[in-house]
């Protein structure tokens, strides 16, 4: 088939096209530029990762062409970022750039270029039952990025191809210093899939004013001050500027709650302070990759509230066409507003949505 990959310049992307390559697909690259403010190469290193790119393809003996995204990416996910922490919430963009960018505009263009189907370099599988799609975790348990691709549809499914979901990264980084690629060592990204790796604060403040307000306990006391709610999430402990405050035993401070309303952060000391724990949750925006829920009468399911969360295990209920409840057998640790909430039943994604 004429497959067109994503290569991003990370070793992932080079050895799912390397293996496609030698499965004897005509396999063309395309680079996604998708963020051009102060790309400066020093957080955003957009431009040596094009170079690695190319390399990479020069390696492999594929083409490679380069296309930018960054209108789209504004439009479609940026603007959504900014209205999520203007709103006091801790979005998710990498899964929005997922099904907005990577299988929409980029999934859009690559049929226009010819290709039968995409590939990236996810830790994720495809399993195709009839004519139906399903998405399966990832068979490296410390990779699996099934979590961010949660809102992909059986349209983008059925076209998506992740030639290193049944791989280990071990075996990945082995394939890629045996085949030569020049990014075999290269480290993995960790930042946000346009900020990078640079300073948050500085970044998000360009964007949003700073609105500094109190730290409060639960019952009012004072006990410092923030620089803006947006720059803080539930359970964060890091960060707070109250360290060397110790009150009673010493135990250190978390983030509990934030109330937009007063402007105020309310931490807790202690990890395990009630405050931190939700036995239940209520998700919006919900996406399902079958088109439709699954039956809340089901009791096998597990859910992350976050990324590399062990499954939890919880019963489902639809209360809406768009929204669900779960509810957990043990209490959850810091569920935080705007993050996304995602099903599972065993090694099968059914879907997730938005956590309110």
């Amino acid at each position: 088939m004429k497959i067109v990959i994503g290569l991003s310049g990370g070793v992932d992307s080079a050895v799912a096209a390397l293996l496609l390559k030698r499965q004897g697909h005509q396999v063309v690259g395309l680079f996604m530029k998708n963020w051009e403010d102060d790309d400066d190469g020093e957080y955003c290193p957009s431009r040596v990762d094009l170079v690695d790119a190319v390399s990479v393809a020069d390696r492999i003996g594929i083409d490679v062409q380069a296309v930018n995204f960054a209108a789209e990416y504004r439009e479609r996910v940026f603007a959504s970022f900014l209205a999520e922490y203007r709103a006091g919430r801790t979005p998710n963009p990498d899964v929005l750039c997922n099904a907005e960018i990577k299988f929409k505009a980029f999934l859009d263009h690559a049929m226009a270029m010819g290709a039968e189907r995409i590939a990236t370099g996810h830790y994720a599988r495809v399993e195709e039952h009839g004519v139906r799609f399903r998405l399966l975790k990832g068979l490296d348990p410390g990779k699996d990025q099934s979590y961010f691709l949660h809102r992909l549809t059986q349209a983008q499914l059925s076209r998506s191809l992740f030639p290193v979901g049944h791989l280990r990264k071990a075996e990945v980084r082995a394939l890629a210093r045996e085949a030569g690629l020049p990014n075999h060592a290269k480290k993995d990204s960790t930042g946000i899939c346009f900020i990078g790796e640079r300073p948050f604060r500085d970044f998000l403040s360009r964007y949003l004013p700073r609105e500094p307000g109190p730290i409060a306990t639960p019952d009012g006391r004072v006990v410092g001050q923030h620089q803006g709610l947006m720059f803080y999430t539930l359970g964060q402990r890091q960060g707070l500027g109250i360290g060397g405050r110790r009150d009673g035993d010493g135990t250190p401070w978390y983030v509990a709650a934030k109330d937009p309303a007063t402007n105020t952060l309310m931490v807790v000391q202690g990890r395990d302070d009630a405050r931190l724990f939700s036995r239940s949750l209520r998700a919006l925006d919900a996406s399902w990759i079958d088109g439709s829920p699954p039956s809340g009468e089901e009791v096998a399911f597990g859910a992350k509230t976050r990324y590399r969360q062990a499954d939890a295990p919880c019963t489902l209920a639809v209360e809406g066409p768009h929204d669900f409840r779960l509810d957990f057998g043990e209490p959850q640790w810091a569920v935080t507003p705007g993050q996304s909430a995602v099903l599972y039943r065993g090694e099968v994604c059914l879907g997730g949505g938005v956590i309110a």
